[in-house]
């Protein structure tokens, strides 16, 4: 499997900083709705970044469909242009406002995960309402999911953590949080996503939780 990068360095990005003034397009809605009307099972990224998870994702699993939905539209071209080079069929990138475009345009249970990696913490108090893992879209993610369907969330800010798994818990009736124990890297590029290399490679903490939407 050929990964999106085959090597960077560690401090290979930027620490986290709002993307708000680099996204300058609407959503391309035809793309976006061939995307959400596969047959295959679909799992949607909330900011995919450069790619690294979803397009290792693609690869690892071509039963699933993998919507990747980034605001920085530079970032969601150049990933797409990545998809287009490996052949990879069964991902796509858009750039898009995801917690827009999940309140509006996604399906009920229409996905069987959500991933959500590293969002911006918008560190200034004043601006926390602006988090990705907002109340309004943290319910809409539990209305998308399909039974057994997954929320996954990991991040390095321990405050970013500590304030949204609780709103998970008190707004919906996903299980968890669900312990994911750190996965082992095996090769210089095995890590869900450049920041999640960034941090370890520098010896600090991920948080990490998954959530499940149980049967009714």
């Amino acid at each position: 499997m050929e990964s999106i990068d085959q090597d960077s360095p560690v401090n290979d990005l930027p620490e986290h900083e709002s993307l708000d003034r680099t996204f300058r397009e609407p959503i391309d809605e035809v793309r976006f709705g061939q995307a959400i009307a596969t047959l295959l099972p679909i799992e949607l990224e909330i900011g995919s970044g450069k790619g690294l998870f979803l397009t290792n994702a693609a690869q690892s699993d071509p039963s699933r469909f993998f919507i990747g939905l980034e605001l920085a539209a530079k970032y969601a071209r150049e990933a797409q242009s990545k998809l287009e080079r490996l052949k990879i069929q069964n991902a796509v990138f858009i750039a898009s406002d995801a917690t827009r475009v999940i309140a509006t345009e996604v399906p009920d249970e229409s996905l069987v995960a959500v991933h959500v990696y590293f969002p911006d913490p918008w560190w200034k108090a004043k601006h926390k309402k602006r988090r990705v893992l907002s109340d309004e879209t943290i319910v809409h993610i539990e209305r998308v999911l399909k039974p057994h369907g997954e929320l996954h969330f990991w991040t390095d800010v321990l405050d970013y953590y500590e304030i949204a798994v609780p709103r998970i818990v008190e707004l919906t009736s996903l299980s968890g949080p669900h312990y994911i124990p750190e996965p082992t890297s095996t090769h210089s590029m095995d890590y869900r996503t450049h920041f999640e290399r960034r941090t370890r490679l520098n010896g600090l903490p991920v948080y990490r939780a998954r959530f499940v939407r149980n049967v009714q």
